[in-house]
Formats: C-alpha cells, structure tokens, sequence
C-alpha cells in the first residue's frame, strides 16, 4: 500500500461555489475530502481523455490496414 501525506493549502473558492461544497459535505465527508475526491476524478478524466486521444491517434494511423484486412477477411464468407 501506497501511503500519502496529507498537505495543507490555501485556496480562493467562489463564494457560490463554497456554499454548495458546503451544502454537499457530510458528518463522513469533509468539504476537504469532497474537494481532493472532485480533485482525483478531475485528473482521471483528463488521463482517460489523454490516453482515448492516443488510441484514436494510433488508430487514424493503422486505419487504411485495418479495414484492408477486413475487406480480405469479408471476402472469405459465404453469401447466405
């Protein structure tokens, strides 16, 4: 297991915002927690969106083999 420190800092919040953070925080989940856990999923959307714009890459560059090889392989089945 991968064990973190904890960090404190500042941070300026629109005061709309800070209040519905505030409305959304639990006795189980801090207006801290709830900031680093929108944090977290943030960063992982933008990984995600990173790595799908990579593969589409690498795709666009195979694209003109790849649907060669399925013209061929279409070639070989039957017609019903």
């Amino acid at each position: 297991m991968i064990w973190s420190m904890r960090i404190k800092t500042s941070v300026t919040i629109d005061e709309r915002v800070l209040r519905a953070i505030d409305k959304a925080t639990t006795r189980s989940r801090s207006r801290s927690r709830l900031i680093e856990d929108a944090a977290r999923e943030f960063l992982a959307r933008r990984a995600r969106t990173a790595r799908e714009a990579r593969d589409l890459a690498i795709l666009n560059e195979c694209a003109a083999d790849l649907n060669k090889e399925m013209e061929d392989v279409l070639g070989y089945q039957a017609d019903i």
